[in-house]
C-alpha cells in the first residue's frame, strides 16, 4: 500500500481533523441486558462493546483470593472487524492486550469489597480503525461503573501519534500504520492518574512530554463524555421508574 499524505498542506491531517482534535467520540452505557454492566465506545470508526459479569463465585476456588476479587479480562476483535478476516481464536496479541486492559483497571477497581469473587469482564471489538486498545479501555471502565463495581474513578483511554513530524491525538489506522510513533494512554483524570503508558517508536525527550500533556487534555475530553453517558443513562432510569 503506497504511503498517503498524513498532513495537508493546510496543516490538517488527512480525515481534516487539527493535529489536537479527537475523532468524533460517542457513548452509550448499558447496551446489554444479560450483563451486569456494559458498554459500547466508538472513536471515529472504531467501535468497541465491552460487557462485564459479577462480581459472583465461580467453580475454580484455587483462582480467588482471600481478600479482594480477581479481575478477569478477555479482549477479542471479531473476524469481520478488520480488513483482512482474522480467525476466530484468540490471538498473541489480543491475549497480551487483555492483559494490558486489566492492568489499567486494577489500580481504580476497589476490589476489596468483594473478596473470594471473580469480575469478568469481555470486550469485542466490532470494527477497528485505530486505538482499539485505548477504547477497549473506556468501554470496559464504563461496563464496571454500569455494573456497579465501585471505583476510585473512571479510566479513559486515548493514543498520541507522530505522523509526518507532527504530534497528533488520537489516531486512527491510516495514522497507526505509516506514522512514525503511537503512544496508546489510560488515565483516570479526577486522581491524576496514567495507568496505561506504552509507545511504538521513537520520541525524543520533548515530543514524549508533549505527547502525555496531548494525551491527558484528550483523555479528559473523553472523560466528560463518558460522565455524561453515564448520567444519561440514570437519568432516563429514574424517569422511567
Amino acid at each position: 500500500m503506497e504511503r498517503p499524505k498524513l498532513i495537508r498542506e493546510d496543516g490538517l491531517r488527512h480525515d481534516g481533523r487539527r493535529p489536537d482534535e479527537l475523532r468524533p467520540t460517542r457513548i452509550t452505557v448499558g447496551v446489554l441486558n444479560k450483563a451486569s454492566g456494559s458498554a459500547l465506545v466508538e472513536y471515529g470508526g472504531t467501535k468497541v462493546l465491552a460487557a462485564v459479569y459479577g462480581p459472583r463465585e465461580i467453580p475454580q476456588k484455587h483462582l480467588l483470593l482471600p481478600d479482594r476479587a480477581i479481575i478477569r479480562c478477555r479482549y477479542h476483535m471479531l473476524s469481520f472487524s478488520t480488513h483482512e478476516r482474522k480467525s476466530p481464536a484468540l490471538s498473541r496479541r489480543e491475549i497480551e492486550l487483555s492483559k494490558v486492559i486489566r492492568e489499567a483497571l486494577e489500580p481504580v477497581v476497589i476490589s476489596e469489597t468483594f473478596p473470594r469473587t471473580a469480575i469478568d469482564v469481555f470486550i469485542e471489538v466490532i470494527n477497528a480503525d485505530g486505538g482499539t486498545r485505548t477504547a477497549a479501555v473506556t468501554a470496559a471502565s464504563l461496563a464496571l461503573a454500569d455494573a456497579g463495581v465501585p471505583m476510585r474513578d473512571l479510566v479513559v483511554g486515548v493514543a498520541v501519534g507522530k505522523v509526518d513530524g507532527v504530534l497528533v491525538l488520537d489516531v486512527d489506522e491510516l495514522e497507526d500504520m505509516f506514522g512514525e510513533a503511537d503512544m496508546p494512554v489510560a488515565a483516570a483524570p479526577s486522581l491524576g492518574l496514567v495507568t496505561l503508558l506504552q509507545l511504538n517508536g521513537v520520541l525524543t525527550r520533548e515530543e514524549f512530554d508533549s505527547a502525555l500533556k496531548l494525551a491527558l487534555r484528550g483523555a479528559s475530553q473523553i472523560y466528560e463524555k463518558s460522565r455524561e453517558a453515564l448520567r444519561d443513562k440514570y437519568m432516563k432510569v429514574r424517569v422511567e421508574e
